[in-house]
């Protein structure tokens, strides 16, 4: 019942982040202020609740900074996946920035504890393949290397960077004291940014600004505190991997609410897909001990 908490998180936040890339793609606002804005509202909704509830507790500066960086890291993140979703597809640009858990892979080899195990590995190529049978071969073929491809990969490294570096904070700092640091310094960050590319912080429609607090609330404070949770009793790696269903459950939405295509393709891949990520919640013994069985059988 304790391990089905987090990934029950995990589910439920991956289905709350689901219906972004939809959401950016309707161009209501620009990209780099929907980032903006969906930071600077998720943090002005958690600072009463910090005062009033006295849940938040400054950190010791190591992991003060480190949330701040986290911040940084994250805006970063979603400004240049906005970028891209706008100047692509949502297809193309959640197919690179998914990317994300190879570089996780990589980061946790050189630099944390546990190590990735073979299953991850496993898992990840078989995800990797199911994604690419979701869009398409011809889709990889002919991806176009634009300011739009730079973005979305970039985003998927920024990506890896804020999961492996929360990681070690979640460790030692609270999910809410983490949210709120990392929440203003990506608000601050990025509204220097907007002021000094000359982006507009008014002027957008109703339904433009009402889409700007659903990805606040449900984007963002939602998605990211059980996220967050998730990471903080689970893998790196494993969370990273899951959240490839993001572009399974993204596409159903698309079908449901857009009437975007949704071929057997597209079904067969998202099975491939999702099977990878179940491999890497397959204990490494467990599955060692079926392989040595049998090869004695």
């Amino acid at each position: 019942m304790q391990n089905a908490r987090p990934r029950l998180a995990l589910a439920i936040g991956i289905l709350c982040i689901s219906i972004f890339p939809i959401l950016v793609k309707l161009e209501l606002t620009p990209g780099l202020i929907s980032a903006f804005y969906r930071m600077a509202f998720a943090f002005a909704i958690l600072v009463p609740f910090a005062i009033f509830s006295r849940k938040f507790k400054i950190p010791p500066t190591k992991y003060l900074l480190l949330a701040l960086l986290c911040g940084v890291l994250f805006g970063s993140d979603v400004a240049v996946w906005n970028i891209a979703i706008q100047e692509s597809s949502a297809t193309q640009a959640t197919l690179l920035t998914n990317l994300s858990p190879v570089w996780v892979g990589i980061g946790s080899f050189l630099f944390l504890n546990p190590k990735p195990k073979t299953n991850f590995w496993i898992g990840t190529l078989v995800a990797v393949f199911g994604m690419v049978t979701f869009v398409g071969f011809h889709f990889i073929a002919a991806l176009d290397f634009d300011r739009a491809f730079v973005f979305a990969i970039l985003s998927g490294v920024l990506y890896a960077g804020y999961m492996l570096t929360s990681k070690n904070i979640l460790e030692k700092v609270d999910v809410f004291s983490f949210m709120l640091l990392s929440l203003f310094a990506s608000s601050v960050y990025l509204g220097i940014i907007c002021f000094w590319a000359g982006e507009p912080f008014t002027g957008f429609s109703s339904e433009g600004w009402g889409v700007l607090v659903i990805q606040a609330v449900v984007c963002q404070l939602a998605a990211w505190f059980l996220i967050s949770f998730a990471t903080k009793h689970m893998r790196a790696t494993r969370v990273s991997l899951s959240l490839l269903g993001q572009a399974v459950l993204t596409s159903i939405i698309a079908f449901i609410f857009l009437d975007e295509l949704m071929t057997l393709q597209m079904v067969i891949g998202g099975i491939i897909l999702l099977f990878g990520i179940r491999i890497t919640f397959i204990d490494k013994s467990l599955l060692l001990n079926k392989i040595f069985k049998s090869q004695h059988n």
